[in-house]
């Protein structure tokens, strides 16, 4: 059985009375504080579980290591031993992986004993087997060894109760390998988030095809469709709907039923022909964002059918830019996973800029011999510098002088990826 969170509430997205301008830093703020997770539960096997977010807290069932073991091929015996030689009888038989040995080893005496095997009864120090002399009935070796020399505690790695993954922590490989070695077959996760990308626009059409004049190609949906996919969500392609409120009504509905969360790219702002915004403001629980943000637009956000709706600028720097800024960390509190800010990393500049305040701004850039380059246009409309680019390099909300070599903030685009 799965059992789904409330939805958001239909006042999530109002702004406090007054508010104009937001900066950046405000509106993360805000949105962080009124949004929850709206996936339900499952549980999967460990195979099903890579990339998903955890649902809730997972305790070890079985501690690692189980049981008292050897870390190394030699002798098992009873105690430390001090400075000089040794030379213990051995016990018939020996301890290896696997079964444990039945017998006990009476002190004084010492027992072949392979990696990883448990340690027999009587046994609680191992001496390498490169420092021993052996025959069939004797070992020999010289102090001094310490009691428990090259042997591992019983839990010693993890405590059986132990809590070894947080929930809204997102599966990684070596976690299943955590989750294996306590015990665990399957975990209990969240549900894909499904987010849907829908295009808006009479002068689109699908790449590939015929442009007569007048027409583009949409370069946005492809974009964020893959945007999404990496970073962990069911993207979900809700195409593309001509500027006409009818046709906009039908393809909201079908994509509250069929998604978690919408992200639309064209229309969301406040102009005639922005009939996204028209049909979410008279049917909907549009709220305009004005953030002091470049590039960018104010940020669309409304509830439709109970389903949110981000409604990114149709340009599509703009689009990516607000993507990774606000609905990347938005949709991982959605799915269940933790707020996470994206890693910047500071690195000399190869570029001069003379940056105004007022708004916080993202250049595309790119890392070359340990210096950060900008693209050449901060033209919004240069898709081309989105290719080239492989991150953004973030510039505070007030004035800056940037020359060849001070420190910039450097955020790579695999940053904003949840986590």
């Amino acid at each position: 059985m799965t059992l789904s969170p409330p939805p958001l509430h239909n006042d999530c997205f109002a702004l406090p009375a007054g508010v104009d301008w937001t900066p950046v830093d405000e509106a993360l703020a805000l949105l962080k504080s009124r949004i929850h997770p709206v996936t339900a539960e499952e549980s999967v096997s460990l195979n099903a579980a890579l990339g998903r977010v955890l649902a809730r807290d997972v305790t070890a069932l079985r501690a690692n290591p189980p049981l008292p073991n050897t870390a190394v091929d030699g002798y098992g015996f009873a105690g430390g031993k001090t400075k000089g030689d040794h030379v213990l009888p051995l016990v018939a038989g020996r301890a290896a992986a696997g079964p444990a040995y039945e017998g006990e080893v009476p002190d004084g005496h010492a027992i072949r004993i392979l990696t990883g095997a448990s340690l027999p009864r009587g046994v609680d120090t191992v001496v390498l087997q490169e420092d021993v002399s052996a025959d069939e009935t004797h070992i020999a070796f010289h102090g001094p060894i310490k009691a428990g020399a090259n042997t591992r505690k019983a839990g010693e790695d993890v405590l059986q109760g132990a809590v070894i993954l947080k929930a809204g922590r997102v599966v990684t490989p070596t976690d299943l390998a955590l989750a294996a070695a306590t015990g665990h077959g399957v975990l209990p996760v969240r549900l894909r988030l499904r987010v849907g990308v829908l295009s808006t626009g009479d002068e689109l059409i699908e790449p590939g095809g015929v442009a007569q004049p007048g027409q583009i190609y949409d370069a946005n949906r492809p974009m964020l469709l893959a945007v999404l996919h990496e970073m962990g969500f069911d993207a979900i392609d809700l195409g593309r709907v001509p500027d006409d409120p009818a046709a906009l009504r039908v393809a909201l509905d079908r994509a509250a039923a069929e998604t978690d969360v919408v992200l639309t790219s064209g229309g969301a702002s406040a102009g005639d022909e922005d009939h996204v915004s028209a049909l979410l403001r008279s049917e909907g629980t549009l709220q305009h964002w004005r953030i002091a943000l470049k590039p960018g637009r104010p940020l669309a956000l409304a509830l439709w059918k109970q389903t949110p709706v981000f409604g990114l600028p149709g340009n599509p720097v703009a689009a990516l830019v607000c993507t990774l800024v606000f609905a990347a960390p938005a949709l991982a509190v959605l799915a269940g996973s933790a707020w996470t800010a994206p890693e910047a990393v500071l690195l000399p500049a190869a570029f001069s800029k003379n940056k105004k305040p007022g708004r916080r701004e993202f250049l595309r850039a790119r890392l070359r011999e340990g210096r950060v380059e900008v693209f050449s246009s901060e033209g919004s409309g240069r898709i081309s510098g989105l290719s080239w680019a492989e991150g953004l390099v973030e510039l505070s909300d007030g004035a800056q002088i940037i020359a060849p070599g001070d420190l910039v903030r450097f955020i790579p685009f695999q940053s904003f990826t949840p986590r």
